[in-house]
């Protein structure tokens, strides 16, 4: 049964003139070129780590060391991104200039540390060389007028000591500012951050372009921007490689998400050998529309020992992957320019992961536009959206004019659906696949195993066998979400929450749902069907007497 308690804000309502995004050049690859699937290998490179691990500088460095023989031992590019202490120290000068692997790249690293303040000119405010917490070690942490002179001083410091400037530059997180000064003044042709994430190291990053990349908002860096004219030209490629089933839900209750990722370190992902094979499947053999992206490597802090045992592995099993002509290994600068050629706006992709690595059964559908993410969910026989965040290049980030104070971070987008922050352990939140019983509850409908493809450009369609008979038939497009249930049958799509969560919702009209989100007014519009609220325990999104369901993703 359905019976999750739905509340919803007290908020005002939307302001009117609601507008839909138009005047876009379409994002989607030409029909004729195949989808390729690239790997970035990235190593991300400190000089210390200050934090009680016990790891010398000498570790550092041997772990970067082992790092670059790897890739030359198998003649794969890599890119190295150095943070700023890394970068004046003469080992690493050495190592970059003469024992990476032909084809490799040198970029930055964008943790802020004593020496990249002091040679800005700015007081340095950490307790550590390196301070790792958000208003000392990131961007955001600054002024605006502070980020401009830390760009400045680290372009200087790598352009005298390699001869030119950086093409890419990495973060867990890079304000927009910071993002679009470095892009506009020097040229920086790709970015990366963090997967998504909530609370790891204080760093939270959700509802965001899920993978892949996206040309984000210069207004926010980690939302995508709708139109050319309002974004960053520099795509943002997502790191990490989250497990795409299981990674959204762990540490489901809790304050801080577990980490079930491709990087070597954890034995529950990157480091076990066969977890790593059903990942690099899904990203090489499922549908994913204009591309499918991973970047495999490490952060040098985890130390060699560590690190080498699941690096090993992976970075073999990728020479394996380029050799049958399944993937293709890039530097980052590479992908960034070959994005950048192909696609004038953010297109859409999709991960398709319908194997399990925990073997437990469960299938995962990511769906990723200019517009808005969406993630179907298999468990169990119960089926629906797990996750819907929509986006909007006006939603501006709390760091674009001002720093942030604390030693957490929050970059978000705008809910619709959200499975981890609206559950708790033992009530999950979901937009599910449901009927009315025989007294009148919803209650969930079970389901088989889904059938996944690329029906046209842009276009992913999903269709899952419903058990009392029929197809659930749902077309994901780049500004709206098709749905097609059997006609004349009592099937809908029911959202419910966890008891006591509230929801952003302000109003939920027969056509409309109007909500706020941290003061940004926005909403999705019911073009096919209608949206009924009269339920005490979830609100229901009925097809209209065709069976046909169709959300409206580009209306605000």
């Amino acid at each position: 049964m359905i019976r999750k308690l739905i509340r919803i804000s007290a908020a005002v309502g939307l302001a009117a003139g609601l507008s839909l995004w138009t005047g876009c050049d379409s994002g989607t690859r030409p029909e004729a070129e195949p989808a390729p699937r690239i790997v970035n290998i990235v190593n991300f490179v400190r000089d210390i780590e200050p934090r009680p691990v016990g790891i010398s500088s000498d570790d550092l460095y041997e772990a970067t060391l082992q790092e670059a023989e790897l890739l030359k031992r198998y003649g794969l590019p890599g890119t190295f991104l150095l943070q700023y202490d890394a970068m004046i120290d003469p080992r690493y000068q050495r190592l970059m200039k003469e024992g990476l692997s032909e084809g490799s790249e040198i970029g930055a690293w964008w943790e802020i540390t004593q020496p990249h303040v002091e040679a800005a000119g700015i007081e340095w405010r950490g307790i550590y060389p390196w301070d790792w917490h958000a208003d000392v070690g990131f961007s955001s942490g600054y002024t605006p007028e502070e980020r401009e002179k830390l760009v400045d001083a680290y372009m200087a410091k790598f352009k005298e000591i390699f001869g030119y400037y950086p093409s890419s530059v990495g973060s867990w997180f890079i304000d927009a500012h910071t993002l679009a000064y470095m892009a506009d003044r020097y040229g920086i042709v790709a970015s990366c951050n963090c997967r998504d994430q909530i609370g790891t190291d204080g760093y939270t990053l959700w509802g965001g372009y899920w993978n892949q990349a996206y040309y984000p908002s210069r207004r926010n860096a980690y939302m995508p921007a709708q139109n050319a004219g309002e974004q960053i030209d520099v795509p943002v490629f997502r790191m990490l490689g989250s497990d795409p089933i299981n990674q959204y839900d762990s540490g489901l209750g809790s304050p801080v998400q577990g980490v079930e990722t491709l990087e070597p370190v954890y034995t529950a992902g990157g480091g076990s050998p066969r977890w790593v094979d059903v990942h690099f499947r899904t990203i090489t053999d499922g549908p994913c529309l204009a591309f499918q992206y991973v970047q495999v490597g490490q952060e040098n802090s985890f130390a060699w020992p560590r690190i080498g045992p699941g690096l090993k592995y992976q970075v073999h099993a990728v020479d394996s992957l380029a050799k049958a002509g399944k993937a293709t290994v890039q530097t980052l600068a590479e992908s960034g320019r070959w994005f950048k050629e192909r696609f004038p706006v953010t297109p859409a992709t999709a991960v398709t992961a319908l194997e399990d690595p925990k073997a437990a059964g469960r299938k995962s559908v990511w769906f990723d536009s200019r517009f808005y993410r969406a993630n179907l969910l298999w468990n169990g026989g119960r089926f629906g959206f797990r996750d819907i965040h929509l986006f909007d290049e006006r939603f501006e980030s709390d760091y674009l004019r001002r720093p942030g104070t604390s030693t957490q971070c929050f970059y978000t987008t705008l809910p619709l659906v959200d499975g981890f922050d609206w559950s708790t352990a033992t009530d999950t939140a979901g937009l599910y696949l449901a009927a009315a019983d025989a007294q009148g509850r919803i209650v969930p409908v079970p389901t088989g195993d889904p059938e996944v493809s690329e029906t046209a450009a842009g276009e992913l369609t999903v269709s899952t066998p419903v058990l009392s008979g029929g197809r659930c038939r749902i077309v994901f497009t780049e500004d709206a979400v098709r749905i097609a249930l059997p006609e004349g049958s009592d099937l809908r799509f029911a959202l419910s929450v966890a008891p006591d969560k509230t929801l952003p919702f302000v109003e939920v009209g027969e056509r409309r749902i109007r909500a706020r989100f941290r003061d940004f007014d926005y909403g999705v519009e019911c073009t096919q069907g209608t949206l009924d609220a009269s339920h005490p325990d979830c609100i229901c999104f009925v097809p209209d007497e065709k069976g046909e369901l169709t959300l409206n993703m580009s209306v605000r």
